[in-house]
């Protein structure tokens, strides 16, 4: 039988229990923390166009989860706030980015995705804020997200305060860029709710302009199917051909959108050692890394959200990162010993990459 709901205490100070959440937050690593009601009609609009629109390709669960996504109250009973916290991850230890996506001979990963998995960090800590609040409010209901469920993140963060959703379609923070991670604590407390962040993208459009596959189709507008991170993370199946010498050194995920937003001028490296990166990820060699064995793959990546997409993907975008690289007797060969490769959709990005460095 399921537990029944705590019902919330019609006593607290809400008001007080709200600002002592924010300090918490602070106190468990989050660079802020924000809280707003769950009204979201206008993303839902917003989001019911964009999957008519057929710009979520592939990725079915968003449309199978219709208004969930934009109804917390339906996706959790009883929510009436949702708490929005945001964590830095940029990897101050890592290789600069744009000399590495310069250098066609190594292989460019996004750089969230270089250390520990953000959604055991994230979600550990949110469990750590909801112990505390109820240290203080008494057993209440809630539920902890991180791109982990049918969420509108990047909505409720914007009501929350914690920044604007900008032209490329990612959250930015007026004093901290972009870097960062976002995750939620739907609750059916009546907390006191905050300011919704205003948008600064003003004039702007480098984000629309460097998009390496015109992915960014209109401002606030992305068509997921030409993404390189929904090509590299997402998709599972071959990736379309003509996108393939788009998509260059880029094997896992792609930067390029926040790389030019004058708004990270402010951003800086993150504190948490768990985004510090690991296995020399940073500036790998794309011949090195596509020696890896299954095996290998499985070690190196274990813990990191890279592990996900499985060893057969990895191959795959390695192949077309190799295709696109300068032509020399060690990426030629590299490719070669893949030929015979049991997976099909792997042997199919290496001949296509072969085929690149054919005379």
């Amino acid at each position: 039988m399921k537990t029944p709901t705590p019902i919330p205490d019609p006593h607290l100070d809400y008001a007080a229990l709200s600002r002592q959440i924010k300090r918490w937050g602070q106190e468990l690593g989050f660079q802020q923390t924000g809280i707003t009601d769950t009204r979201l009609d206008d993303d839902e609009t917003f989001l019911l166009q964009w999957l008519a629109c057929g710009y979520h390709g592939r990725m079915d669960y968003m449309e199978r989860h219709g208004t969930l996504r934009s109804r917390p109250a339906e996706l959790v009973p009883g929510t009436v706030r949702v708490i929005s916290v945001r964590m830095d991850y940029w990897p101050g230890d890592a290789r600069d980015a744009d000399a590495v996506l310069q250098d066609d001979t190594l292989a460019y990963l996004s750089r969230y995705a270089l250390g520990r998995d953000y959604h055991k960090v994230i979600r550990k800590r949110l469990q750590q804020l909801a112990n505390k609040i109820e240290s203080l409010a008494g057993p209440f209901g809630y539920r902890a997200f991180t791109d982990s469920a049918p969420v509108l993140e990047k909505a409720l963060a914007q009501k929350a305060g914690l920044g604007w959703i900008g032209k490329h379609t990612n959250l930015i923070n007026e004093q901290a860029g972009s870097w960062f991670f976002i995750g939620e604590l739907y609750t059916n407390l009546p907390l006191e709710i905050d300011q919704p962040g205003e948008n600064h993208c003003g004039s702007c459009r480098s984000c629309i302009d460097a998009c390496p596959t015109h992915a960014i189709i209109a401002p606030y507008k992305l068509d997921a199917r030409l993404c390189i991170s929904y090509l590299t993370i997402e998709l599972r199946d071959a990736i379309p051909e003509q996108l393939r010498a788009l998509i260059g050194n880029r094997v896992y995920g792609c930067d390029d959108c926040q790389l030019v937003c004058p708004w990270n001028r402010f951003s800086g490296p993150s504190d948490e050692s768990d985004f510090n990166t690991r296995q020399g990820l940073d500036a790998s060699e794309l011949v090195q890394l596509f020696s890896w064995g299954e095996s290998e793959f499985e070690e190196n990546t274990r813990g990191s959200a890279i592990h996900r997409i499985g060893y057969e993907c990895w191959l795959r975008n390695i192949a077309v990162g190799l295709g696109n690289a300068p032509t020399t007797p060690a990426v030629v060969a590299a490719l070669r010993e893949r030929q015979s490769h049991p997976s099909d959709l792997v042997q199919e990005h290496v001949e296509w990459a072969l085929q690149q460095h054919a005379e």
